[in-house]
């Protein structure tokens, strides 16, 4: 051919070729993008709460109001350390209500108290009307 002729169709045509870079580029851009416009909308609500607050104990507080009611693993309770059976604690607690104003009443167990018998306790608490009442979260020996 000559040198002024037309070149082949085959020469003039390139390839296409698809770039994986820019691709990866612009799927980061959009993951990015679509990342912080969801963290936007989570708006994290919360309720303000008042935790208590632990005070010193008070030394000048007279203990004659206070009864301790120890449940032991056998189902038998402690009055004060004084063995009652469990038939006993609502009428000596109807009776600890009447002689005193406010009184207090600590609930304790041994290390295999069973919660049937605790709960019974508390129920009876309840049922007198005593507001203060505590529950000993340590263990204790049986009828200490």
């Amino acid at each position: 051919m000559a040198a002024g002729s037309i070149p082949r169709i085959e020469e003039s045509k390139k390839k296409a070729r698809i770039e994986i870079i820019p691709l990866i580029d612009v799927i980061f851009f959009l993951l990015a993008t679509f990342v912080l416009f969801t963290l936007s909308l989570a708006k994290i609500q919360s309720l303000p709460v008042n935790l208590p607050v632990a005070g010193q104990p008070d030394t000048k507080q007279n203990n004659d109001d206070l009864v301790t009611l120890q449940v032991s693993d056998q189902g038998t309770c402690y009055w004060n350390k004084e063995l009652i059976n469990v038939s006993e604690i609502g009428p000596r607690l109807q009776n600890l209500k009447t002689q005193i104003a406010k009184p207090r009443v600590l609930i304790a167990g041994d290390d295999k108290a069973r919660f049937g018998v605790t709960i019974l306790a508390l129920d009876e608490v309840r049922k007198a009307g005593i507001e203060q009442v505590s529950v000993e979260t340590r263990v204790r020996g049986t009828g200490r």
